[in-house]
């Protein structure tokens, strides 16, 4: 888990899609890690899935990818209609696409800019 300091960490539900008559919800922690100040690691998005599966693309991908479709290597994010988001993983063993609540990721995005325009006190 991260510090509230170091990153936005949002539960939320989201819909495996697959080619069987029955798609099913699970729960999908969405986390954001600021980016470091090195130019090589950008503000980072992980989407963290129940048994340890994760998949992490810079937060650019879905920012674009709630406006239009965008792919980023082995990662496409596109709206679906005007309330859902599609996530689309390519790896080795296969595909995995998964559907979001648009308002959701929306509301994520708010509070990671948040959370990096914010000034710090201690």
């Amino acid at each position: 888990m991260y510090p509230a300091e170091e990153g936005v960490v949002v539960h939320t539900k989201a819909l495996i899609v697959t080619d069987g008559p029955l798609s099913r919800p699970v729960p999908v922690a969405v986390r954001f890690e600021p980016a470091t100040g090195r130019a090589a690691e950008p503000a980072t998005v992980r989407l963290c899935f129940p048994g340890g599966t994760e998949w992490s693309f810079p937060r650019t991908l879905l920012e674009s990818g709630l406006r239009a479709p965008a792919r980023g290597g082995e990662i496409g994010i596109w709206p679906c209609g005007r309330v859902q988001t599609i996530v689309e993983f390519h790896a080795a063993e296969g595909v995995a696409v998964v559907q979001f609540d648009s308002s959701a990721l929306l509301r994520f995005l708010r509070r990671t800019y948040a959370a990096t325009t914010s000034p710090v006190t201690h």
